[in-house]
């Protein structure tokens, strides 16, 4: 079973307009987060979280209004104050404590991602039998992202925020794409180990591939065929050239 948790919760200072969610910022005339749901769907999640925080209540009132035939399927966790992407998970424990299966985590301003690559996401954590898996990609600038550190052998074994890097980690090309598929027997006795001891003072969800390093569980990351898709929206800039990549 698989059950998608969307990170819908965040600010968008760069955006430049303050009155409106992040997430309903509009790519080809649809709100980001339209996209996001609808791909959920798609991959027959049977259940849906979504977590709102910032201007939550014009985020719930357009899912509510526009996916009111799924309502069974849909739910919001509330992330008040913005403590990071670890801390964003940690509210829907209480509506997942009971699922059994995989949890897909997606950015609910990430709009272009495929029905094909999460399926191949799906078959790779499947296939290879990873406890967590997360989706990379390869940028030429990969200035602002985690970056995938991998062994001798080529195997992920770790993520390090920009921030916290070295000088020499920074010149690693493969990034965190922020999109993960974790089964839910980890997740949040995962969670419960995050501490907000980097430079943001946040409480990362990438810390959780340390844990399950530690703990002997098997991770992955899978490099995405095409960079669109998992590129995000942080300003109207990005806004603007996501439409023009388009």
């Amino acid at each position: 079973m698989l059950a998608t948790v969307i990170l819908a919760a965040g600010k968008g200072k760069r955006m430049k307009y303050p009155e409106r969610a992040k997430v309903l910022f509009k790519v080809k005339g649809k709100p980001m987060i339209d996209y996001v749901v609808s791909l959920a769907l798609t991959v027959h999640s049977h259940r849906i979280v979504i977590v709102v925080g910032y201007q939550k209540q014009s985020v719930i009132e357009f899912i509510t209004k526009n996916f009111n035939e799924f309502s069974n399927n849909i739910t919001f966790a509330h992330q008040d104050k913005q403590l990071g992407t670890g801390h964003a998970v940690m509210q829907t424990e209480p509506l997942l404590k009971d699922f059994t299966g995989d949890v897909l985590i997606l950015s609910g301003d990430v709009p272009l991602l495929s029905k094909n690559t999460i399926d191949k996401f799906i078959a790779f954590q499947k296939t290879e039998n990873f406890d967590a898996t997360l989706i990379s990609a390869y940028f030429d600038d990969p200035s602002g992202y985690g970056r995938i550190i991998r062994d001798s052998n080529g195997n992920f074994i770790d993520i390090i925020e920009q921030k916290d890097s070295t000088d020499e980690q920074k010149k690693i090309r493969e990034i965190n794409s922020g999109i993960y598929l974790i089964k839910s027997d980890y997740l949040f006795e995962a969670l419960k180990t995050l501490k907000a001891n980097n430079a943001q003072q946040e409480y990362y969800l990438t810390d959780v591939f340390y844990y399950f390093r530690n703990e002997g569980l098997k991770i992955g990351a899978m490099p995405v065929e095409n960079n669109i898709e998992i590129t995000g929206v942080n300003s109207v800039e990005q806004l603007s050239q996501l439409e023009n990549l388009i």
